[in-house]
């Protein structure tokens, strides 16, 4: 599967949260930072977002737009994600996922780190097993995307609890706003060559 890098830009998309709000990327005023997930009841998932959720604040100060995308249906998200306060997307056909590179492994729920947090998650009863058409082999992926559509940094997680922390977000937002530059343009499509991840791409 072809993963997105660093400096690339990707084409504007339109989408619509569980929630029916318009969820458009690029922002026109904001930084995105687009997540992948895994399925509606992913213990792992929801305990992260709900760390997103206690410092939204901060994310808004540091003028980031969030928005997390699952592998799931609609019916399914919301009792999950519907009271996010950010936009959360159902890309059941994985649509968005093969887009932006973000793929399935076998070893995705068997680190340590995704036991340990699986079993927080499931203690804070935001937990359910997937459902139809839904897998516990997803891997997460951070991406932060500028006003022109530029990937400025990105991180495909090697396990199920691999994701970047707020605290890592918000650093990534200033440098950024320290730089203020604008990556070389490069449209994401079908001709794109492969590569792999950028400068950012493996940090944890």
């Amino acid at each position: 599967m072809r993963k997105v890098h660093t400096g690339q830009r990707i084409e504007p998309l339109e989408l619509t949260a569980i929630t029916g709000e318009p969820v458009r990327i690029p922002d026109p005023d904001l930084l995105v930072h687009l997540q992948f997930r895994r399925f509606a009841g992913c213990p792992i998932c929801n305990l992260h977002l709900r760390g997103i959720a206690r410092r939204h604040d901060d994310i808004l100060a540091a003028s980031i737009r969030e928005i997390v995308v699952f592998h799931s249906t609609t019916a399914a998200m919301l009792p999950y994600q519907g009271d996010l306060p950010f936009p959360a997307v159902a890309d059941p056909q994985r649509d968005l996922y093969t887009r932006f590179g973000v793929g399935t492994s076998p070893r995705a729920p068997l680190h340590p780190r995704a036991w340990a947090a699986a079993l927080r998650g499931a203690t804070a009863r935001t937990a359910a097993p997937p459902a139809h058409g839904e897998t516990v082999l997803g891997l997460p992926a951070d991406f932060l995307i500028t006003t022109t559509g530029h990937v400025t940094a990105h991180h495909y997680g090697r396990h199920a609890d691999d994701q970047w922390t707020v605290d890592e977000l918000l650093h990534l937002a200033r440098n950024v706003a320290a730089a203020r530059t604008t990556p070389g343009i490069h449209q994401l499509g079908a001709s794109d060559p492969p590569h792999g991840p950028g400068p950012l791409g493996n940090q944890a």
